[in-house]
């Protein structure tokens, strides 16, 4: 939680981290649209046309998220991501301190794993990493923007990846636009209470 108080800084920007799994669903039948005092219609029928993983990450204190949608969730996919924000998102910063659950593409090896060694050290000297706690993911922010995100752009059906990509690019886009940002209100001494089996006992 301390890491939630330190002052916005550009040169260690925080970013959260999280994502979650979407499955495709397409139309057995053609949707009617809504007309004048005619109401839309939609079949409860649906295809499944597979499913991937959406990335999420987010800067609170500067409004900031990226979103994107990859086919499968690897940790190439991960590596890959991290590559993405260090070098087009935050070139110019020192390090990034990176909050994000323990999942097991979540580490380091998964930049050695995807990148030549010099490149993979180069970005693991630019991360300062801060793991949530096991049955704690809650307290990840990363995962209050992918909640926003799924009740607002995801509450029809989108069959494929690119229409995906498209609609969360959208909501990304206009959300930045706005610098909508978490009030975060969960201090260290919340967590003392509520987490209490999380600290050592004396």
């Amino acid at each position: 939680m301390e890491v939630y108080r330190l002052p916005y800084d550009s040169n260690m920007p925080m970013i959260c981290m999280d994502e979650q799994p979407y499955q495709f669903l397409g139309e057995t039948r053609e949707p009617v649209p809504m007309k004048p005092s005619k109401t839309a219609k939609e079949d409860y029928e649906y295809s499944r046309e597979g499913t991937c993983s959406i990335f999420m990450f987010t800067e609170p204190l500067a409004g900031w998220r990226h979103v994107h949608a990859s086919e499968r969730r690897t940790k190439r996919d991960w590596a890959l991501r991290i590559q993405e924000l260090l070098e087009v998102y935050y070139p110019n910063a020192h390090k990034v301190r990176l909050v994000m659950d323990n999942l097991n593409t979540h580490a380091i090896s998964s930049l050695y794993e995807t990148f030549a060694p010099d490149i993979a050290l180069k970005f693991v000297k630019r991360l300062e990493i801060h793991f949530t706690p096991k049955h704690g993911s809650w307290l990840n922010i990363a995962e209050i923007e992918l909640s926003a995100m799924t009740r607002q752009c995801l509450g029809k059906r989108i069959a494929t990846i690119e229409k995906l990509q498209a609609q969360v690019s959208a909501w990304e886009n206009k959300r930045n636009a706005d610098t909508k940002s978490v009030d975060w209100q969960f201090s260290t001494d919340d967590a003392r209470v509520k987490l209490k089996w999380l600290y050592p006992k004396i």
